[in-house]
């Protein structure tokens, strides 16, 4: 089974694979306003996209879940049907619960290159020009819209070497 940290921020960051549960911290920030299964929901479809969980991954049992989040077993069996309805996850009767598909995405290396220069540079200017964390994240969502609003003839293309799950263990 895949396990996980997920920074307890609610801001879609997933870090490094470790020891603990992949779910650890999730509902840390109730004050969010972002519902508790929302937050497994989308811990799970970051760690999918991020490759760090690939077809055929065990995700823990719920009552793994329930145990290590303290939260109610319904919570859990939500994000998962939400997940299975999706199309992400799926149950094996008497096995668990795995994922049945995981969306497009680079290597591993490529992810790891492009967050290095996003810190290294992008993210490091936002800082020093005085940018708190939420000012940052702002700036980018809006960035992101107006990257997604050009013309697709001017957005560049997806570069032929991307394969799905390519350079993940």
């Amino acid at each position: 089974m895949v396990r996980f940290i997920y920074d307890v921020r609610y801001t879609g960051r997933l870090d490094r694979p470790v020891g603990a549960s992949f779910l650890d911290g999730v509902p840390a920030r109730p004050a969010l306003g972002v519902p508790t299964y929302l937050q497994l929901v989308h811990q799970v479809e970051h760690a999918l996209r991020l490759g760090y969980l690939t077809q055929g991954d065990q995700l823990p049992r719920v009552k793994d879940v329930v145990a290590s989040l303290s939260i109610n077993p319904n919570t859990v069996l939500k994000a998962y049907r939400d997940l299975e309805q999706k199309g992400f996850i799926g149950s094996r009767p008497g096995q668990g619960t795995f994922v049945k598909v995981a969306p497009d995405t680079v290597g591993l290396p490529e992810l790891t290159e492009l967050r290095r220069t996003l810190v290294a540079g992008w993210l490091r200017d936002a800082a020093a020009a005085g940018l708190d964390e939420d000012g940052i994240v702002a700036l980018f969502m809006s960035a992101l819209r107006d990257f997604h609003d050009r013309p697709a003839e001017r957005r560049p293309s997806r570069r032929d070497g991307r394969r799905r799950g390519e350079g993940v263990a």
